[in-house]
């Protein structure tokens, strides 16, 4: 399990800073100027191998849950860093999501993180998505789906409280367990399908949310043209383009490299679709010189190591 961990959460850090310098710049943009490697200061003025919010909050998690799974912890993990830049690249916080920030602050004032989370409609950005994959190492001996929702919609609604995100970030762990199964990555989607339809079967969820993820749940998101995929700081669509890389391309390095080259919300898309390539592909997929170059290698490397030892 700890390759596992260690691939996972460093694809999920080399995705971020891969898309960290040109966060914002337009697909067209990016069609003329790929990024094909690590850079840096541009966007942010960040040196290369420097991780955003999306990583930190990663950590964060992955750092709260060596400990167990209490989201009062996460949450005051989640404020060390917005108030001390704790898990910061550079130890200090550059980017911080509206809803982010708006329920770390409530925790801040002491409201529980049961309740801290922003709940309307317009609070579905990826803010939860992107921290969500050290969960999947917490629950890869949990055999009820309905334990595993109910832990990744506590997780989520410590900041994104409505339904949409929530669910977005369950279909994502379901298909980051089947992953961990050492399933082929289309059989584990079609498996990610399956027991998330039987799984809304027994549900009286409301339709109209549900329909939003039929792209996903009901076609196959990697046969849709580029143009249908958009990558946006929306979780919907962070979720889309997320598996529409991870399935159209079969290295680590094509896939996160194309996450960043949609434009957008670079760092988060490569982030989340990092975290995919990473526990599918292993470390020994993940470019050498990249991993060198990351920021707080060798502390991401006790953090894996440590939540290992919890989760085994």
């Amino acid at each position: 399990m700890e390759n596992k961990i260690k691939s996972g959460l460093f694809g999920v850090a080399i995705g971020d800073a891969l898309g960290v310098p040109v966060e914002f710049k337009t697909r067209d943009y990016l069609r003329s100027n790929p990024v094909q490697d690590m850079m840096g200061f541009m966007c942010w003025h960040q040196p290369p191998g420097t991780f955003s919010d999306d990583s930190s909050l990663a950590f964060c998690t992955a750092e709260s849950l060596c400990k167990g799974f209490d989201i009062e912890d996460m949450a005051i993990t989640f404020v060390k860093w917005m108030e001390e830049g704790y898990w910061g690249a550079h130890h200090k916080v550059f980017d911080i999501g509206g809803t982010t920030r708006h329920s770390l602050a409530r925790v801040l004032k002491g409201e529980p993180a049961r309740t801290s989370g922003n709940f309307f409609e317009e609070d579905n950005g990826n803010g939860s998505l992107m921290r969500i994959l050290p969960l999947v190492f917490h629950l890869h001996k949990e055999k009820d789906v309905e334990v595993i929702y109910q832990k990744v919609k506590e997780v989520s609604s410590i900041t994104h409280a409505h339904f949409r995100s929530g669910f977005a970030c369950f279909i994502y762990v379901i298909y980051c367990l089947e992953i961990l199964n050492e399933v082929d990555k289309i059989e584990a989607y079609k498996n990610m399908q399956k027991i998330v339809s039987d799984f809304l079967s027994a549900k009286k969820f409301n339709p109209v949310e549900i329909q939003l993820f039929d792209r996903i749940l009901k076609n196959n998101i990697a046969e849709y043209p580029e143009e249908n995929i958009h990558s946006s700081g929306y979780v919907l669509d962070s979720l889309q383009a997320s598996l529409w890389c991870f399935l159209n391309w079969n290295t680590y390095e094509g896939t996160v490299l194309k996450a960043v080259n949609l434009g957008g919300d670079t760092d988060t898309t490569a982030a989340i679709t990092g975290g995919l390539a990473g526990v599918y592909y292993g470390m020994d997929n993940i470019p050498e010189k990249w991993i060198a170059t990351l920021a707080r290698k060798n502390d991401i490397d006790d953090l894996c190591e440590r939540l290992s030892l919890k989760v085994k």
